[in-house]
This record gives C-alpha cells, structure tokens and sequence, in this order.
C-alpha cells in the first residue's frame, strides 16, 4: 500500500513526522504514545499504510504481532508493569482516532480493565443462532 500524506503514522515512517522509535525491523515500526497512558506506552505499526485489521493482509498482522510481542518483553524487563494491556480497534465507532492499523501496547498498574464482557449471560440458542452466521459467513485464509 502506498503511504498517505494525511496518516501521522505514515509521515512518521517517511521520516517527515517526529516521533520516538523504539524498534524497525524493516517491516514494522514501534514508537512511543505521543498521549501515553501510563509510562511505556508504545504503538506498533505496519510500514505499509493499511487502515483496519480488515484490510491489512495475514502476514503484516503476523509482523505487527511479533514485534508486539518483542516491545512486551522490553517493556516487562525496563517498567515492570503488574499487567499489560493490548488493545488494538478498527473504526470510529470502536474508538479508532488514526486511520493506519496499530497495536497499543499500555503498561498497566492500576487494576483498571476495559469492559470486555457484558453484564448478563447470554441465552445458549441465541449463541448458537449467531454462531451458525458467522460459521457461514468464514472464507478460507488467504
């Protein structure tokens, strides 16, 4: 994918946009939250401009990912974080501010959690009803 002059992140791997690199592995870029969470937070990106997980192909996720996992360490090893979050969101609905995929790698200390389950268990044939759509709707990788 070709860079976009209006992506932040795609300046920043042009070079025409500051930031703080931790890691550049050719495929990959890590750098520093400009608006950290808390100390040590880090965003890991493809070099190539895709905007969403839906668009950026099998291996630049499995890239971003290992480089992730990489930055964990580090972070685990210099910040000695209780926990780490890894959060990563496609849309302005789900919270996505820029438009070129991205992985959040957010030292935790405070025991606070996204909510990532609801209140109420859901009924089974509900479950079920859903889960047959989406069995139905799965293309092979690739």
């Amino acid at each position: 994918m070709q860079a976009r002059e209006n992506c932040i992140f795609c300046r920043i791997v042009a070079g025409t946009a500051r930031s703080h690199p931790v890691w550049d592995d050719g495929e990959t870029l890590a750098f520093m939250d400009l608006n950290p969470l808390a100390e040590g937070h880090v965003l890991v990106i493809p070099k190539p401009h895709w905007e969403n997980l839906f668009e950026t192909p099998a291996p630049a996720l499995g890239a971003v990912m290992d480089t992730a996992k990489r930055m964990a360490h580090a972070i685990r090893a210099t910040i000695a974080p209780p926990g780490l979050g890894v959060y990563q969101v496609n849309g302005r609905a789900a919270g996505q501010t820029v438009f070129h995929y991205h992985v959040h790698l957010i030292p935790r200390h405070d025991g606070i959690s996204l909510e990532l389950h609801g209140r109420r268990r859901a009924d089974r044939a509900d479950l079920e009803r859903v889960a047959v759509r989406l069995r139905a709707a799965l293309v092979p990788p690739g």
